[in-house]
């Protein structure tokens, strides 16, 4: 029950529901829409994880300070999907790239890591009746399920899978797609989010107890480099890479070609900060092993 396959499926399906249609009218309102489908998501996984926890919480003794903690990873994660999916960040990316890379970086590096960290499954199951919490136990310890979750979410698996989502999405042709079509726009969404709950629970688990702290460290790393590459290419690159957007990031008084700038700095800088703190904490638990925060390992 410790694993975050129903995380993973559950909040993709958010990211893909808000897909938005590029051909908004300049003239539409940048204001909060919320999709239903991605405020059922939004809204069920709110109401379970609250009843779980009020279950928890009663049943807690000595470890009631980590649910609290972990509770509040769940509440920040839940407020940044709400301001990626649904606030007028997600109404503008359909107008901007910048804004859209702001959406998008939300998603891969605020929201999945916090929802990693607050491990939500055990919530979850917790809201149930008892009898589906034995079945889902049951199920998630079988054989099959635990051997794919376990070569999935090995590190270097899940940094490949973070890699290729990030680099082929941003391909000209692909991005351009998910610009004309919802259907692909909502693949990309998914890719995105899903890839990133991959791995950060394999970068985080070594937070949490793992014995590789050192790889989780170059993951970091590595992922800060590349992901640093690609921005430096938006920033400082004068051919503007999707023309579909057209010159409607004029309604935030940028140029094509400034609006393409300003959305690589943003991945540029502020993503890979991200990464740099992820892995200053790692260092900071790997030298001073006894300020390792034993709470979450009961929490596991």
């Amino acid at each position: 029950m410790r694993r975050p396959l129903a995380l993973c499926v559950l909040l993709t399906a958010c990211a893909a529901a808000a897909a938005h249609p590029l051909q908004s009218p300049l003239t539409d309102s940048l204001g909060w829409h919320v999709d239903p489908l991605v405020g059922a998501c939004l809204s069920i996984s709110l109401l379970l994880y609250a009843i779980g926890a009020v279950r928890l919480l009663r049943r807690s003794g000595a470890g009631r300070q980590g649910l609290w903690r972990q509770i509040g990873f769940f509440a920040a994660g839940w407020l940044t999907l709400v301001a990626a999916l649904i606030s007028p960040i997600d109404a503008a990316g359909s107008v901007s790239f910048a804004m859209h890379m702001i959406q998008h970086e939300l998603l891969m590096i605020v929201a999945a890591p916090l929802l990693v960290l607050c491990r939500p499954l055990g919530f979850w199951v917790w809201s149930l009746p008892h009898a589906w919490r034995k079945a889902i136990g049951a199920t998630v310890q079988t054989g099959v399920i635990r051997a794919a979750w376990r070569t999935v979410t090995r590190p270097l698996n899940a940094w490949i899978v973070h890699f290729a989502a990030l680099w082929l999405w941003h391909a000209p042709f692909l991005f351009q797609a998910a610009l004309r079509n919802d259907n692909v726009h909502a693949l990309q969404h998914a890719c995105f989010l899903f890839s990133a709950l991959l791995f950060w629970w394999a970068v985080l688990r070594e937070l949490m107890g793992g014995p590789r702290r050192g790889m989780s460290i170059v993951y970091l790393f590595t992922t800060m480099m590349h992901t640093g590459a690609l921005g430096a290419l938006f920033a400082m690159s004068a051919t503007i890479w999707y023309p579909d957007y057209g010159a409607s990031a004029s309604r935030f008084d940028l140029s094509p070609l400034e609006d393409q700038q300003l959305g690589g700095l943003i991945m540029w800088v502020p993503g890979g900060l991200a990464y740099v703190i992820a892995g200053l904490v790692l260092c900071a638990g790997w030298l001073l092993p006894q300020t390792r925060p034993a709470s979450l390992e009961r929490a596991k």
